[in-house]
């Protein structure tokens, strides 16, 4: 991912709510399952992770952008940026 994709990409989710929670259950199966759905259907999805998370906030971002082949745009507190290419997204109709 190149700085002005990344740039770009993080002025997008300046208007973004975060989606996904992270809490005390940490990273599960059921929450990397969620997340692909929502990244699958988004793209660009903001997540926040609660203080309650036993994960590292960046660990956690990271970790889960893993599970679905994405890319971490950025973390930022307990704020986190992650973004996956969707072509079906992109089809002209």
């Amino acid at each position: 991912m190149t700085s002005q994709l990344r740039a770009a990409l993080r002025g997008q989710a300046n208007g973004l709510s975060p989606v996904v929670q992270l809490g005390k259950s940490g990273v599960t199966e059921q929450v990397e399952e969620s997340f692909r759905k929502v990244l699958e259907a988004r793209e660009l999805i903001k997540l926040r992770v609660l203080e309650t998370c036993p994960v590292g906030v960046r660990d956690a971002v990271e970790q889960l952008a893993a599970s679905a082949g994405a890319e971490v745009v950025s973390v930022v507190g307990r704020t986190g940026v992650v973004y996956k290419y969707n072509p079906e997204l992109h089809k002209k109709k």
